[in-house]
């Protein structure tokens, strides 16, 4: 599914497309760039890679400024077991309702793949927000080292039946 949003006055005209092998680069750079893995979560993205074959094998989609292509976010949705794997906005398109774009892009990926719901284990400055687009939370995910030195909030959007 590719969805174009005009937000007149908001930003930037955004489409909402399925990532090709191409973008891995573009957002690899976002995942290791991103602000809010700075200080203590530094590590959790140090050397990640969002590699052609992740790519190719789960729904990634990628939120584009409409006028140059430039990556605003991207999102992963795993199927099985459903589940929002990654979820990014680039610093510069924070505060422009693009991770709101997306979440509502997830829900309907999810809707039209059956999922009744969609695990969300959220890098815990994020959970506000997830909070705020209609995820409850359902428990803690705990601490895995080295890969992930800190309990996770588990959360999960629940998602309707298609009408």
């Amino acid at each position: 599914m590719t969805s174009s949003i005009t937000r007149p006055g908001r930003g930037p005209a955004v489409t909402i497309r399925r990532a090709t092998a191409r973008d891995a680069k573009r957002l690899t750079r976002l995942v290791r760039g991103s602000r809010a893995y700075e200080g203590p979560y530094a590590a959790m993205v140090e050397g990640y890679r969002v590699g052609p074959d992740y790519i190719e094998t789960h729904r990634v989609f990628v939120a584009v400024d409409g006028a140059d292509d430039r990556v605003l976010g991207f999102y992963a949705l795993v199927l099985a077991p459903a589940e929002l794997d990654l979820m990014f906005v680039a610093d510069a398109a924070q505060g422009l309702g693009i991770g709101r774009l997306l979440v509502a892009h997830l829900r309907a990926e999810a809707q039209a793949a059956g999922l009744d719901r969609v695990r969300v284990v959220s890098h815990p400055p994020a959970e506000g927000f997830y909070r705020s687009v209609g995820a409850r939370r359902t428990g803690t995910a705990p601490a895995r080292p080295p890969a992930v030195a800190w309990d996770r909030p588990e959360l999960e959007f629940v998602i309707p039946p298609a009408a």
